[in-house]
């Protein structure tokens, strides 16, 4: 790629870059399933004489050869007026996010526009001066690079990339750079986006950044908790999280959005917690990503991990989509962080010296609530981490001195733990790796990894067989035992359910049976 062109700012002695690319060069680095898609939009924007430039995030990705459908285009005219015209034109859906600074959002996965199941996300921003001027507001060097949209409709005219603040060359040494000191005050949620970019690309941030960060840091707080959200789920997504929480507590960030966090540093543990409260957290979302098979685990290797159960289902079931941008497996790490948040005002010596968290799990599953309410989490994931951390520590209580559990008991647990049963298993898991960390014996790792597998396995066996409503419902119970309706019906029926699960019963003689003897012998029943 070669530097065609250098043009000084009489504003501030910039000097602001074109590199001409190759045209194959341009065709090799956009993903095929899109390109289609960006050529048609750019034959639009020249049929309506507007124009057009495609910025940030894509042309980034684009120079990094990394696949992505996500497309911001900054546009010469009323960006929701052009978001609603495109969206007509592509069978798109159109979304206003700012009417106030003319920011819309277009979401296209129709099949004649795009293959399935490719969705392509456009924002569209309104550009009222230059595209230098723009760029000069962007955050990072290496997302203030632009290339006009009309390069990509004429096949005979090589792409320029608009380069102002040498962000290409801050992408082929691994540099995260701002554009200017005022970044983050122009707006707070950069800093978390710098820490998550660097994470996610692997770069580093230049220290004149950091610095700046460090300096800005106090101004998390002023941040939206939608926002917030937004780029913990990002990071959260990721492998070895603890890396990128442990980065962005050295720069005061991650306690500024989560005080609660701070009370559990330097909190003791009992002799055989080798990390005090707060290390131990932030170790627990490391080991969830050991033991869903994303990353290593630094106090195990493989042969502790072969031990862990997996299937194609579970690996789904992790997949699985919670709420817009969430899945179960970031929901798993973010209950890890919190699953102890409330050790600090429960921690207690009783009468034998010993220290104990009585009622941590409940108290900080309520917590939970509160936190992930703060950053605007949605319901459903809200509900998901609250009952993984109220259950936390349910799976080692199911057995008792090496003895694996009662289908009964197996069935109880998922009852009560509804769809997070799974999570809360694995999370059990991990809560291991990081209570023990370099002192792990393998011994206790095979009894705690036997009882995982075998309650999976007696779970997938409950879920095989036919619905228990089947053998009674609750007009059976009225018309044969002549009950009246009333609480002590659904507490029968889930009688006859526990006992179907434990295959005491399999017929509905059966459970007519077993009824009838429960009447006669519990006189609460009558």
């Amino acid at each position: 790629m070669q530097l065609i062109a250098e043009t000084r700012s009489t504003e501030d002695n910039r000097i602001y870059s074109l590199y001409e690319a190759p045209r194959s060069f341009f065709d090799t680095l956009i993903e095929p399933k899109i390109s289609p898609l960006i050529s048609r939009l750019s034959h639009f924007f020249e049929n309506q004489n507007i124009p057009a430039y495609i910025v940030g995030g894509f042309v980034r990705d684009m120079l990094l050869k990394r696949n992505t459908a996500d497309i911001d285009i900054v546009v010469s005219a009323d960006a929701l007026e052009v978001a609603r015209q495109v969206a007509n034109e592509f069978n798109g859906k159109y979304f206003p996010l700012d009417h106030e600074n003319r920011i819309a959002r277009v979401i296209i996965a129709d099949k004649e526009n795009l293959p399935s199941p490719v969705t392509v996300e456009l924002d569209f921003s309104t550009l009222y001066r230059s595209i230098q001027d723009d760029l000069g507001e962007r955050d990072f060097t290496i997302d203030a690079m632009a290339i006009e949209m009309k390069c990509f409709s004429d096949r005979e005219t090589s792409p320029l990339i608009i380069d102002p603040f040498q962000g290409r060359e801050d992408l082929r040494t691994g540099i995260i750079r701002s554009v200017k000191n005022s970044i983050f005050k122009m707006d707070a949620a950069r800093l978390l986006r710098c820490i998550r970019l660097s994470h996610e690309l692997d770069f580093a941030i230049e220290s004149g950044t950091e610095a700046i960060i460090r300096r800005d840091s106090h101004l998390i707080s002023s941040v939206a908790g939608e926002r917030i959200r937004e780029e913990l789920l990002l990071l959260f997504a990721g492998n070895e999280t603890e890396t990128a929480l442990h980065y962005l507590d050295n720069l005061a960030l991650l306690t500024a959005m989560v005080p609660e966090l701070d009370q559990e540093k330097g909190v003791q543990q009992p002799p055989e917690h080798f990390w005090d409260v707060f290390e131990h957290s932030l170790k627990t979302v490391s080991a969830v990503d050991f033991v869903l098979r994303r990353s290593s685990w630094d106090y195990a290797g493989r042969d502790y991990l072969d031990m862990v159960p997996w299937s194609t289902e579970l690996g789904s079931h992790f997949d699985t989509e919670v709420s817009s941008g969430s899945n179960r497996r970031t929901l798993v790490k973010i209950a890890a962080i919190l699953h102890d948040i409330a050790k600090p005002q429960t921690r207690a010596i009783d009468d034998q010296g010993r220290m104990r968290f009585l009622g941590h799990a409940t108290e900080g599953a309520v917590l939970s609530r509160d936190i992930l309410e703060r950053v605007r989490f949605s319901n459903r994931e809200i509900g998901q981490v609250e009952t993984i951390i109220k259950h936390h520590l349910r799976p080692t209580q199911l057995s008792q001195s090496g003895v694996l559990p009662t289908k009964r008991a197996i069935y109880r647990f998922f009852r009560d733990t509804g769809n997070c049963g799974i999570d809360i298993l694995f999370l059990s898991l991990a809560d291991h790796l990081a209570t023990r960390g370099p002192a792990i014996k393998m011994e206790c790792w095979q009894e705690h990894t036997r009882l995982v597998d075998y309650v999976l396995a007696g779970r997938f066996e409950q879920e095989s067989l036919p619905p228990s409503k089947l053998l009674l419902d609750g007009n059976d119970l009225i018309n044969i035992f002549h009950l009246k309706p009333g609480p002590q019906i659904g507490k029968i029926l889930e009688m006859v359910r526990e006992a179907y699960a434990d295959g005491s019963i399999r017929t509905r003689e059966q459970a007519i049976c077993y009824v009838r003897k429960q009447l006669e012998h519990d006189i609460e029943l009558k």
